[in-house]
């Protein structure tokens, strides 16, 4: 049996502008640390904050629902996270998780971190973890064929979404 491949040759020019910022040195302008400042909104793609992490819209999915749980604070290493800015990351995702549960009702979860640029970091200056819905069959024609991916609703969209999935109050056992 072949190696399947998964192309998103989209994200080229992206993650060539994310090197070439990174490789000058200019880690000024990093955009995880500007959303972290930002309060929750459609416009700003953040969804939850709390005073050590937040959950924003990922700004190139790669499916519908497609979250990023960050810790505020600028670092590229989870040895560099606190205990207690490891506790907040790891309760944020468990509740992103849940959201899109409620929000999406996946027959999967896709989650986790590439931690620096050869594990596919297209940011590797700032910690992340993906949170991705996914579904059985969801790879289609467009993108096994096309290398395009198509997304079946906006950003905003998909914020109203998860936002409002955020604030059911969840069962016993989920902590808000």
């Amino acid at each position: 049996m072949g190696l399947e491949r998964f192309a998103a040759s989209w994200r080229e020019s992206y993650i060539t502008e994310a090197t070439q910022r990174e490789r000058s040195g200019d880690d000024a302008t990093c955009v995880f640390c500007a959303l972290s400042e930002l309060e929750p909104s459609e416009t700003s793609g953040v969804i939850a904050r709390t005073p050590s992490s937040f959950v924003c819209l990922n700004a190139y999915p790669y499916g519908s629902g497609h979250v990023l749980v960050l810790p505020r604070r600028h670092l590229s290493e989870l040895s560099e996270l606190s205990d207690d800015e490891s506790v907040d990351l790891f309760t944020l995702l468990r509740q992103a998780a849940a959201a899109l549960e409620l929000a999406y009702a996946p027959d999967g979860m896709n989650i986790g971190m590439n931690l620096g640029r050869a594990a596919g970091a297209g940011l590797p200056s700032h910690l992340h973890a993906h949170v991705l819905p996914r579904w059985n069959g969801d790879t289609n024609f467009m993108t096994t064929i096309g290398e395009t991916r198509v997304l079946p609703e906006s950003l905003d969209s998909t914020w109203a979404k998860i936002s409002a999935a955020w604030s059911v109050p969840k069962s016993p056992g989920h902590s808000q």
